[in-house]
C-alpha cells in the first residue's frame, strides 16, 4: 500500500506542478497581450494626458502646431468654448457639434458622450477644452473611462486561454492514463494469472517494486499450495492401488468359486464392480490435478476424429454394454475427413467418461449416441441419451457451479461429478468449450467444440 500511495502521490505532484506553471504561463501571456493596450491606452495619448499637454498650450487663438500635429495623429479632435460656451475654435471636429453649448449641455456631455463621441474636458483659465476621441476607442463611466479594445480583447483572450490549459490538461492527462496504464498492466495480468490459479512473475522498478514483491510472493505460496496438493493426490493415488488391487483380487476369487453360496458370489461381484469404479475414480481424480496444475504432458497430433470416434464406439460394444443400453454413431459427411491436432488419448478419455455418465445417470437403460459434425468455424462433437435428463435446477448448476476441488469454500452443494469436470479440463486443453443441453425430447446432451483452426 505504500508503495501505491507513493506511486500516486508522484502523479499527483506531478499534476499540481503541471498546474502551477499553467498559472505562470497565463500571468505571463495576460502581461504581454494587454501591456502594449495598457501602455497606449493610458500612456501619453490617454485621455488625462493628452488633455493636459493640449491644454498646456491652449489658448484664445488656437493650439500650438505641435499639439495640432498630436491630435491629427491620433484622430483626435478639440473644440475650445470661452466662458459663455460659444466655440472660440476647432480642430478636426466632425459635423453636428453645435457652434454654442448652454451650463445644460456642458453638464450632460461631461461625463459621457457628445454625439457618441467619447469627450474629455479640461478647463483653462479663460476657457474649456474638449477632446473627442474616435466612437470605439473607449466607454465611459461615470467615473472612470475603460479601453473599448481592451475589453473586446479580454474574451477572447480568456477563451483562448482556457482552450490552451485545457488542451494542455488533457494532454497531460492522456500522457499520464497512458503511462499508469502501462506500468498497471503487467501487475493486472498477473493477479489474472494468479486469480486462474497460473503462477506469475513480475520485474518491476522504482514505486511499484514492493507491488511486483508481494505479487511475487503470492505466486511463490500458491505454487508451493499447487504443488502440494497435486503431490497429495498423485500419493494418495498410487498408495490406494495395491489395496484396491488386493480387494478387486480377492472378490474375483470369491465371485468365480463355485462352492460359495449365490448370494456371496453376487455380492462379490458387486464389490469388484464398485472397485473398479474407484479405481476409475482414482484415475479421474489423478488426472484432474494434474491438467489443473498443467502438469499432464499433452502430446498433440493431426487425429482422425471420425475414426476415433469410432474406435470408442467398437471399444465400448466390445468390453460389453449392460443390459438396456445400446450406442449408435453418428458422422456428419463433412466431418468424415476432418483431421483435429489433439492428444487422441485424452479425447478418448473423454468421450468415454460421457458415455459412462449416461450410463451412470440412466439406471433404467437408455440410448447412447455419439455425434461428430464440423462447420466452418468448429467441430463439435456430442455425446447424447434418451434417458431421465436434467431438472432445469440441476442444469444450471451443472453450468454455473464451481466443481469443489475449483470452489474456495466448503459447501457442499458445490460437489457435481467429477467426471465433467475432467472432460472440461480436456477440452480447455485443446482451447475448445463444454456445453450441457437437455434434449428437445428427452434426455441429457453434452457438446464439445473445438476451433478448426491450428490449436497450441
Amino acid at each position: 500500500m505504500k508503495s501505491l500511495g507513493k506511486y500516486i502521490s508522484k502523479y499527483l505532484a506531478s499534476f499540481l506542478g503541471v498546474v502551477l506553471i499553467l498559472l505562470l504561463i497565463n500571468g505571463i501571456a495576460f502581461g504581454l497581450t494587454f501591456y502594449g493596450i495598457v501602455t497606449k491606452d493610458y500612456g501619453d495619448v490617454s485621455p488625462q494626458n493628452m488633455s493636459e499637454t493640449v491644454a498646456a498650450s491652449a489658448s484664445m487663438e488656437g493650439i500650438s502646431d505641435k499639439a495640432s500635429g498630436q491630435l491629427r495623429d491620433h484622430h483626435i479632435w478639440a473644440v475650445y468654448l470661452d466662458m459663455e460656451g460659444n466655440r472660440v475654435w476647432e480642430t478636426g471636429a466632425p459635423d453636428g457639434i453645435p457652434e454654442r453649448f448652454t451650463v445644460r449641455d456642458v453638464a450632460v456631455f461631461a461625463k459621457g458622450y457628445l454625439a457618441d463621441y467619447p469627450v474629455f474636458i479640461r478647463n483653462t483659465d479663460d476657457g474649456m477644452l474638449i477632446l473627442g476621441y474616435p466612437r470605439d476607442s473607449y466607454m465611459k463611466l461615470t467615473n472612470n473611462y475603460f479601453s473599448l479594445r481592451s475589453i473586446k480583447t479580454l474574451p477572447f483572450f480568456v477563451m483562448g486561454i482556457l482552450a490552451a490549459d485545457f488542451a494542455v490538461l488533457f494532454l497531460v492527462y492522456y500522457c499520464s492514463k497512458r503511462k499508469i496504464l502501462k506500468n498497471a498492466e503487467p501487475i493486472i495480468t498477473s493477479i489474472a494469472a494468479l486469480g486462474n490459479g497460473r503462477p506469475a512473475s513480475l520485474s518491476m522498478g522504482g514505486e511499484l517494486a514492493g507491488i511486483a514483491d508481494s505479487v511475487n510472493r503470492a505466486s511463490d505460496i500458491l505454487s508451493r499450495q499447487n504443488q502440494a496438493r497435486a503431490n497429495w493426490i498423485s500419493g494418495v493415488s498410487h498408495d490406494i492401488r495395491t489395496p484396491l488391487s488386493m480387494i478387486m483380487g480377492y472378490a474375483e476369487r470369491i465371485a468365480q468359486e463355485k462352492s460359495a453360496a449365490s448370494h456371496i458370489r453376487r455380492e462379490a461381484g458387486i464389490i469388484r464392480q464398485q472397485s473398479v469404479r474407484i479405481r476409475e475414480l482414482v484415475q479421474d481424480l489423478n488426472l484432474v490435478s494434474r491438467l489443473e496444475y498443467e502438469m499432464q504432458p499433452i502430446h498433440k497430433s493431426p487425429v482422425g476424429l471420425a475414426g476415433l470416434l469410432r474406435s470408442c464406439t467398437a471399444e465400448f460394444l466390445n468390453t460389453g454394454l449392460p443390459d438396456g443400453y445400446s450406442i449408435n454413431i453418428e458422422i456428419a459427411p463433412a466431418a468424415e475427413t476432418v483431421f483435429f491436432p489433439c492428444d487422441a488419448r485424452l479425447i478418448s478419455r473423454a468421450t468415454g467418461n460421457l458415455v459412462q455418465n449416461s450410463i451412470s445417470h440412466n439406471p433404467d437403460g437408455c440410448d447412447i449416441t455419439l455425434a461428430l459434425d464440423c462447420t466452418g468455424e468448429c467441430i463439435s462433437l456430442s455425446v447424447s441419451d434418451n434417458g431421465a435428463g436434467l431438472s432445469e435446477e440441476k442444469l444450471k448448476e451443472l453450468n454455473d457451479k464451481p466443481h469443489y476441488m475449483e470452489s474456495t469454500d466448503d459447501r457442499l452443494d458445490l460437489r457435481h461429478g467429477l467426471g465433467l469436470i475432467l472432460v472440461r479440463q480436456i477440452a480447455d486443453a485443446h482451447n475448445g468449450v463444454m456445453r450441457i443441453e437437455n434434449r428437445e425430447q428427452k434426455g441429457c446432451k453434452v457438446i464439445l467444440d473445438f476451433p478448426t483452426g491450428p490449436v497450441s
